[in-house]
């Protein structure tokens, strides 16, 4: 499986059943998709920095609500959390992602606003790889992230959402989370390839780096 961050909460999943985007974000984030297709987009909320779907090409199955999904040997879990931490009163729903397949489970919390209950640790918990907004203002901060991690131990975690030099949307910046992980120290990286035999045993976080335009119009 590869993974390629192209912004915000925008992740470009390469299994070998088909290429599953998440939260597509429009170009008024800074943040530009280039020639992508897909086979399955999810979109966490309706706001336009997560659901872009109109930038992803070719025949793709939209997901946007709570619900159980199997394509193509892709099983797939919408997970209903909130945007806030008072119950969706200020900013509404949002819905997190269990994403199965190549015999790995992907994690990916969209917009989450709020610690996570014992139910949703029960349903998020035993993941491979954790995407997590990190970034705060408008989600969960680096503090309540890193607690998270705690809580889901995940083998990987890739932070999402926050504030880079490409993007517009006035966001924390990674630092405070990466510190708050013990993980200061990360290398931004182009891409992640994992498997079942080479993920790592204890959790590592993982910071991959904004393509350059030209990386992206080849994935």
């Amino acid at each position: 499986m590869e993974i390629t961050w192209l912004g915000q909460s925008c992740f470009r999943i390469k299994t070998t059943h088909g290429i599953v985007i998440t939260d597509p974000c429009g170009p008024d984030t800074g943040y530009t998709l280039v020639k992508l297709t897909a086979r399955i987009v999810t979109v966490s909320h309706d706001h336009r920095d997560h659901n872009y779907v109109e930038g992803i090409t070719g025949e793709f199955k939209v997901i946007n609500r709570p619900g159980e999904y199997e394509i193509n040997n892709i099983l797939i879990f919408g997970i209903p959390t909130f945007h806030d931490a008072e119950h969706g009163q200020q900013r509404g729903k949002n819905v997190a992602y269990r994403i199965e397949t190549d015999d790995l489970a992907i994690c990916h919390l969209g917009d989450l606003g709020h610690p996570l209950s014992a139910s949703l640790v029960e349903q998020l918990q035993n993941c491979d790889v954790l995407m997590i907004p990190v970034g705060g203002v408008y989600t969960i901060n680096a503090t309540t992230a890193a607690e998270i991690v705690r809580q889901l131990t995940p083998k990987v975690v890739i932070p999402m959402h926050y504030k880079t030099p490409q993007g517009k949307i006035e966001l924390e910046t990674v630092d405070r989370f990466l510190q708050e992980t013990g993980a200061a120290a990360a290398v931004p990286q182009p891409k992640l390839n994992i498997s079942r035999s080479s993920a790592p045993e204890t959790t590592q976080v993982v910071l991959l780096d904004y393509p350059h335009e030209t990386d992206a119009a080849q994935s």
